[in-house]
């Protein structure tokens, strides 16, 4: 039994570095209906950014800092030049011109500061930390911490602020948020720069677990299932999804891993994504299609 624990326990604790990347495809999404498949190469310059800042000697925090600035700063810049003109164009429109960002981005980032792998260091060790005979990993622990403070940052935002009560009316009738009087490009370019810090905290995680280098972008297919699962839609469902998915993985490879001969884990959540698909298309906390302009 206490395998089993540690197994799930350690495959829920995982899922919350995949819903970090899932919340800002959420974000973005949900404010204008657009699939930002270049969330994934955003993730790989925010960590690039801040690596090669502390690398020019800046101390940690205004590494951060200034990563931060640059993540918002590029994330408005790519609202008002790439998307915005593409207003009311189709769906697959705009989703191709993200998916051709993702690779300007991943190239401005090799332009700027080069190819080689980075080694990013938090000062989160991932040691093994015990809860009664229950081993569990110190950086899993702080990765979920970090996912919790997030979505309440997020749902502060979106439920307690002004721009929160903007971004829910635009999300629910576009419409008929622009007939009062909300003003639909600042609303896209704040969800924006909010997807581009989410970007660099999922980025700092992923990057200091397997190194900061160019793969760091395909964590972005891991987020399709969690997406998938929970709801393109859904803040929460993002975080519900994420931890499906890793706990999923975790047990499969683990109980059924022996019988095929392993290596479930790389594909696994996509099996489990199209199972949902004829379950439950829209996701378990997802909405149906809304019209946009």
């Amino acid at each position: 039994m206490t395998f089993f624990l540690e197994t799930l326990i350690g495959g829920l604790l995982a899922g919350t570095m995949y819903s970090l990347v899932a919340l800002g495809f959420v974000l973005i999404y949900k404010a204008s209906g657009v699939f930002n498949f270049a969330q994934g190469a955003m993730l790989l310059f925010a960590a690039l950014t801040f690596v090669s800042l502390q690398e020019q000697g800046l101390p940690f925090a205004l590494a951060l800092i200034l990563t931060v600035v640059v993540m918002a700063l590029g994330a408005i810049l790519i609202e008002r030049t790439v998307l915005r003109p593409l207003v009311n164009r189709s769906q697959i429109t705009l989703f191709m011109a993200t998916l051709g960002l993702s690779f300007v981005i991943e190239g401005l980032a090799q332009g700027l500061m080069g190819a080689q792998v980075r080694a990013l260091d938090l000062g989160i060790e991932d040691v093994p930390l015990f809860w009664g005979d229950v081993m569990v990993s110190q950086f899993d622990l702080v990765a979920a911490a970090t996912a919790a403070l997030v979505v309440t940052v997020l749902a502060l935002l979106f439920n307690r602020t002004r721009i929160g009560v903007s971004l829910r009316a635009v999300a629910d009738d576009t419409r008929a948020a622009l007939s009062i009087g909300i003003n639909l490009n600042r609303i896209w370019q704040i969800v924006w720069a909010v997807a581009g810090i989410l970007g660099l905290v999922a980025g700092l995680l992923w990057g200091a677990r397997q190194g900061v280098q160019f793969s760091l972008s395909l964590v972005v297919l891991k987020a399709l299932p969690v997406l998938i699962i929970g709801g393109f839609t859904s803040i929460g469902g993002a975080i519900v999804g994420g931890l499906i998915v890793g706990a999923a993985e975790n047990l499969a490879e683990v109980y059924i891993g022996p019988y095929i001969g392993g290596g479930i884990t790389p594909w696994f959540a996509y099996v489990l994504a199209i199972v949902f698909l004829y379950i439950r298309p829209a996701g378990l906390f997802g909405e149906p299609a809304i019209e946009r302009v």
